[in-house]
């Protein structure tokens, strides 16, 4: 095979998008193609061993910052294997500051930004031609998405059935929010809504009943938007017994009557919605150019807990510019009383080529100084607290965005969501010494023992909720702390009768008067 295309993908699962752009927009040389795709847990060894074997003339790396570490490693050692080879590489974590890279010397190209016609460029010069290009780095080339071929005939039956599918319906990205690449984009671009839409139909018909878009931007053009919600519920309707699901980035602020009422036509189950928060301090949201309408973004997101069984998962970053923990912990309790599903509790990175990194020295600025480059520490957050925001982000996880614990929860958080968990996330760190790698089982009785000996809540009230959230899990055996195993379907029937009036009268008596 003359070219390889190869990534290393940060688990199985995932396939992905990016090598089949380049794989679809090679024309003639498509067949002389072949996309080689690993993992970070893979031995070295093994993936030199492939690629040997395949006496590759081209190798081709997307580089992301999940795989930079382990992608240099077999770089270096590729080059002192095979040391004709060319090899290129491209993707955000080479894109920007690539001098510094300690793999920049080793390699033949580099193609910054979109690969999709450049690359293209670049092999047919090489294999063709036969002509060396005139310049290392080589600034990608972003034509009009009509020209650019769509991949999705390249995702394999494999693929469709065990992997995530990425799907991108547009490209790009109008807002500047400067913790994030895509401010560094011009507009939002959309594919060719018939071409694009002929090819999730292909997708269908294999059997995809997964689609994952990557948009960032996915109901901004509300026209565009509806066609493609459309299609998927013309799917459903066809085929009623088929569930299907489909993620989406949301712009919380763009939420046009037309789309709610599309929304409500899908089954429940169906929608998952990733919106983007990040802070809910004005002061912060200008110093980092995000101009998200908070009011407005607080009633659509409202309005699909209430009226919806669209999943939420909505994302907030600890360690943007001039916002402590008191204040983090406003937004956060906030941002929980709009009833979200899931709060994902990020820390920021400093990736390369972001504008954010003009507030390095006034802010006081660490960073790690490897992938993933996150927050050491700045003026409003010293190293101790960036570490235990680091254990909090993990244990809510574990408990509040793994479903787990939905009976629990509401003793757990309280009146303070922040602050009450703050404490069951330390409770925990000094029970177990570490926030991952800790069994489920044992994970639940330290829970236990904290809401009534830490708490004081009533055995009795902790029981009847803990009870449901163990059954809930599947576990083999039962434990003793939670007394007798119930009758699964009495204990159901129980459970309806009215989870809020044993809430109130399990709370210790400070809490009730605080709740009141």
């Amino acid at each position: 095979m003359d070219i390889l295309l190869i990534t290393l993908n940060a688990r199985y699962s995932h396939a992905s998008l990016g090598l089949r752009y380049l794989k679809a927009n090679l024309y003639e040389l498509e067949e002389r193609a072949e996309i080689l795709e690993f993992t970070i847990q893979q031995n070295r060894e093994a993936m030199l061993e492939e690629i040997y074997h395949r006496q590759p003339k081209i190798v081709s790396f997307g580089i992301y910052i999940w795989n930079f570490r382990e992608t240099t490693l077999l770089i270096r050692d590729l080059r002192a294997l095979m040391p004709e080879l060319i090899i290129t590489i491209g993707g955000p974590e080479v894109s920007y500051e690539y001098e510094e890279i300690e793999i920049f010397p080793l390699i033949d190209y580099l193609i910054t930004g979109w690969g999709d016609v450049s690359f293209y460029q670049l092999a047919k010069s090489l294999l063709i031609e036969g002509k060396p290009w005139e310049s290392k780095v080589i600034k990608g080339i972003e034509p009009p998405l009509s020209e650019i071929k769509l991949p999705y005939y390249l995702y394999t039956e494999e693929d469709i059935k065990h992997r995530t599918v990425y799907i991108e319906a547009s490209r790009g990205c109008p807002f500047k929010c400067e913790f994030c690449l895509s401010s560094l984009d011009k507009t939002a671009w959309r594919f060719p809504l018939e071409p694009f839409l002929a090819a999730m139909d292909d997708l269908y018909q294999r059997g995809l009943r997964q689609y994952k878009f990557v948009d960032r931007t996915f109901n901004l053009k509300k026209d565009f938007t509806l066609a493609i919600l459309d299609f998927f519920l013309q799917k459903i309707a066809e085929n009623s017994d088929e569930p299907l699901f489909l993620h989406f980035e949301l712009v919380p602020d763009y939420l046009s009557d037309e789309l709610k009422e599309k929304i409500l036509e899908f089954p429940d189950g169906s929608l998952q919605f990733e919106i983007g928060i990040q802070t809910l301090n004005s002061t912060t949201q200008h110093l980092i150019s995000r101009r998200t309408n908070l009011p407005v973004a607080k009633e659509n997101i409202s309005w699909l807990s209430k009226n919806t069984d669209v999943h939420l998962h909505v994302d907030l970053i600890v360690g943007l510019p001039d916002e402590d923990l008191e204040s983090f912990a406003v937004g956060f309790n906030e941002l929980w009383s709009w009833e979200p599903q899931e709060i994902q509790v990020g820390i920021l990175k400093r990736l390369k080529g972001v504008p954010i990194i003009r507030h390095t020295n006034e802010f006081q600025y660490r960073f790690s100084q490897e992938p993933p480059y996150s927050i050491l520490q700045n003026r409003e957050l010293p190293f101790p607290e960036v570490m235990e925001m680091e254990r909090f982000a993990k244990f809510w996880d574990l408990i509040a965005n793994s479903g787990r614990y939905r009976a629990t929860l509401p003793f757990i958080l309280g009146a303070k969501p922040f602050e009450e968990f703050r404490a069951l996330s330390r409770y925990l760190y000094q029970t177990f010494n570490r926030a991952y790698g800790i069994a489920l089982d044992r994970l639940f009785k330290a829970i236990y023992l904290y809401l009534v000996e830490e708490r004081g809540y009533s055995e009795e009230s902790v029981r009847d909720v803990m009870r449901e959230d163990f059954l809930r899990t599947g576990i083999k055996g039962w434990p003793k702390y939670l007394g007798e195993r119930p009758d699964e379907l009495l204990f159901e029937r129980d459970r309806k009768a009215g989870k809020d009036e044993r809430l109130h009268e399990a709370l210790p008596q400070r809490q009730r008067q605080h709740r009141v």
